[in-house]
């Protein structure tokens, strides 16, 4: 199997669930990753901005990977997140492979905070990847890092390095999106990270999603992504427009809060997140409760 094909479809940003006492729950991770595979996704992403990877200490994402891995046992591939502002530091981690196992790619979002240049951004993943064992997943979201990798960057990088296999472009700039479709190299993945805009986004070309809500519904969003990738839009409208709506309000008061909720009103884990993220407010949790119970 060629290493890229293995991120066609859905992949699931996992979230980290905590007990009340904000320690992390271990059973309800076991059990959200079988709820998920069960569901038909086709690959786990962990410690991404979903996982609030950022809150957890070293050995607690040590834990998370392994637990998430062991539970696994091969059903899926995993890709795990490993990026940040600095680096060295994220070089560092790379030369310790003994932390990548079971792990078949990382996603590595764009330095936030410092807002480099256009070429600070291509210089920091060329130097991740010079030393990466795995293969690299680009990152783009820059409501969060705020500054964006432009479409110039993303295919001088997609062109340069065959381990940089792909990007999840989550922009929410299908102009941006088209562009890097249109020009990339064939084997280069362009993976939608927005779950609204991933049926135009396929649409248009991409290979996928790495999704939030399919922790909660994927058997429906994994089953509409196929839809959509198998040139069936109709099918794949109807599954589409089921889940807009819980989609918006799982967004509407913040991420992680938003999904978390939902999957305790699922009683798949409970909905405690850490700060400096709060739960969602109450007009949006009754909201969801009302669309869930409708679903």
């Amino acid at each position: 199997m060629h290493t890229n094909s293995k991120f066609t479809g859905t992949g699931v940003a996992l979230v980290t669930p905590f007990k009340k006492d904000k320690s992390i729950d271990k059973k309800s991770i076991v059990r959200i990753v079988n709820h998920i595979i069960e569901g038909g996704a086709e690959y786990i992403v962990v410690l991404g901005t979903t996982g609030e990877s950022v809150t957890l200490t070293k050995e607690e994402k040590q834990l998370v990977v392994s637990l998430v891995v062991q539970t696994v046992n091969k059903r899926v591939p995993i890709v795990m997140g490993l990026g940040g502002n600095n680096t060295q530091e994220i070089i560092n981690a790379m030369n310790h492979p003994s932390d990548f196992k079971g792990i078949d790619a990382l996603l590595s979002v764009s330095p936030y905070y410092n807002k480099p240049n256009q070429e600070g951004i291509y210089q920091h993943y060329k130097a991740l990847a010079k030393v990466s064992r795995l293969p690299i997943i680009l990152y783009n979201v820059p409501g969060r890092t705020g500054s964006n990798i432009s479409a110039e960057t993303t295919l001088r990088l997609a062109r340069e390095f065959k381990n940089i296999i792909g990007i999840k472009e989550a922009s929410g700039n299908l102009e941006q999106a088209m562009k890097i479709i249109k020009n990339k190299p064939s084997s280069f993945k362009v993976i939608s990270g927005d779950d609204s805009l991933t049926l135009p986004m396929i649409a248009c070309g991409a290979e996928g999603v790495i999704s939030v809500v399919a922790n909660a519904f994927p058997k429906d969003f994994s089953e509409m992504v196929r839809q959509t990738l198998a040139g069936n839009l109709p099918k794949a409208r109807t599954l589409h427009y089921k889940l807009t709506d819980i989609t918006e309000q799982l967004f509407a008061d913040g991420n992680p809060g938003g999904i978390k909720a939902a999957l305790e009103i699922l009683d798949l884990c409970k909905a405690y997140v850490r700060l400096p993220l709060m739960p969602i407010n109450a007009e949006t949790r009754k909201k969801l409760e009302q669309l869930i119970a409708h679903y």
